[in-house]
């Protein structure tokens, strides 16, 4: 059993790093004043245009350059970890890879997730310019004794994802966190909230979803309990909720619903 109070802000990251920096620094600090232990950022928050092009290519930066630097000096300064959206410099010309990182509060990269499931969907096309992650990641890291999982927006709608970071036989995440730039549109806020509440019913796991404010996003930053109750949520203005997630919680509500261990099925790779 443990606990861990996680701070998740939504805003809307501009095409300038320092500046980004600069806002990550602003909410981890707060965060830090409200007593988490962690603090979660949306995708791309290093980097973000309306349209995923050059600028994206060139804007992106190794996990060993100024920006994750800069995030190892915040989780450091403030002694809140960091899970942020990044622009990472890709190995193959003209692309970039869209990357999480987790910072421990002693400034040490605990896990990386490369978006494997590319936003090619409502008219985007992100495998135009960026490299995709590899399907076996399986991206979850400990913090305060809880294990924490990753995944990228898109991600979400495929629920085989969650699935394996939350199964015990792979992950045994007891929190899946999934930062996003989950884009306006037509149905799109109960599509985010549909799927994000499904993710922590199915999995009977705690579930905090970060979303990037409008102009472009829809913001919708929520955590949600394992029987997918809202503990915390913000609507579209620039904001951090605060919530503690409670593996007491989990343990009741497994209790009551053993779906995941009544499991039949397991989650293979699709070549």
């Amino acid at each position: 059993m443990g606990s861990l109070t996680v701070a998740a802000a939504q805003f809307a990251p501009v095409d300038d790093p320092v500046a980004n920096l600069e806002t990550v620094r602003a909410a981890a600090e707060d965060a830090a004043r409200r007593g988490a232990d962690l603090l979660v950022t949306p995708e791309y928050t290093s980097y973000f245009t309306a349209d995923i092009d050059d600028r994206f290519v060139a804007a992106a930066q190794p996990l060993d350059g100024p920006f994750v630097t800069g995030l190892r000096d915040v989780a450091r300064t403030t002694g809140v970890a960091l899970v942020v959206g990044v622009a990472e410099a890709a190995s193959v010309p003209g692309r970039f890879r869209n990357t999480l990182v987790a910072v421990l509060p002693d400034g040490s990269i605990a896990a990386s997730y490369r978006k494997v499931h590319l936003y090619d969907a409502f008219g985007s096309r992100e495998s135009d310019r960026i490299e995709p992650g590899d399907p076996e990641q399986l991206s979850v890291f400990e913090l305060r004794g809880l294990r924490v999982g990753l995944e990228t927006c898109y991600d979400l709608r495929f629920p085989e994802v969650t699935r394996r970071l939350a199964a015990p036989e792979h992950g045994a995440a007891d929190l899946v966190l999934v930062p996003a730039e989950w884009v306006r549109g037509p149905g799109k806020e109960h599509h985010w909230r549909t799927l994000l509440t499904a993710r922590a019913i199915e999995n009977t796991v705690w579930v905090a979803g970060v979303g990037q404010t409008p102009p472009i996003g829809i913001g919708g930053t929520v955590v949600l309990d394992p029987s997918g109750v809202a503990v915390a949520a913000g609507g579209s203005v620039p904001t951090t909720v605060v919530a503690t997630v409670d593996t007491a919680v989990t343990e009741a509500v497994r209790r009551t619903n053993p779906s995941l261990a009544a499991r039949r099925y397991d989650v293979v790779r699709r070549d």
